[in-house]
Parts: C-alpha cells; structure tokens; sequence
C-alpha cells in the first residue's frame, strides 16, 4: 500500500492511498532485500554438479516458487505442476521469473460455444 500526498491550488491537501493488487486481485507483499531473492539451493548444487560434470540431464524439482538463477540458463527442470511433470529449458528472459510460471497448473479447455441461431420472418 503507498500512500500520497498532494496540495492542491486552493491549499487543501488531498491523501491519495494506493492498494498494490496483482492480477489475482490478491495484494503483493515484496521479499525483503536483506533477504534476497528465494533460490532453492538444492537445484543451485545440482546444476553447479552438471557443469562441472559437463552433463545436462533434466532436473526434477517441486519449487515452483523459486526464482530462477543466472546460473540455470541452459539448463532443462521438470517442474511439477500439481499433477504431472512440465519440461521447462530456461532461457536469458526467463532470470528472474518464478519457476512456477512456466508450468501452469490449470488446462484450459475452452470457453462456451456459441450456437448457431435460425432467423425466421413473422
């Protein structure tokens, strides 16, 4: 939440209070920098063991909310979406990203279809 304040010509302050909601309309609490970014180090120790062995074999992983490392670029996970195993190949764009957002959990079908109406004259 930010708040504001602005003055106004005829000297009246005005408080403008602002609601940070991301899409699902929950609000957004960000992680504290002295913190840092949530990186789950087990995948951190497996892709550092893949490099030195010069091996790229998927890596299966149930953190959907880590964040993804400069150091997974090239690198295939299998991330687990709730139900089955999604093949993720991170790339440059996706560092910073959420390892979650490339798996997504729900399987659009598709939306109400429209029917066909006959127009007949009266």
């Amino acid at each position: 939440m930010s708040n504001f304040k602005f003055k106004l010509e005829s000297g009246i302050y005005l408080k403008l209070v602002v609601l940070d909601i991301s899409i699902e309309g929950r609000t957004t609490v960000a992680r504290s920098s002295k913190k840092g970014p949530y990186i789950d180090e087990k995948r951190v120790k497996k892709v550092q063991k893949q490099k030195t062995a010069g091996v790229k074999e998927p890596i299966k992983t149930w953190a959907r909310a880590s964040q993804i490392p400069p150091e997974f670029v090239g690198h295939t996970l299998l991330v687990h979406n709730g139900r089955n195993f999604i093949s993720v190949l991170i790339t440059e764009t996706m560092v910073g990203h959420r390892l979650g957002e490339f798996a997504p959990t729900r399987l659009f079908r598709a939306h109400g279809r429209v029917v066909a109406r006959e127009m007949s004259k009266t």
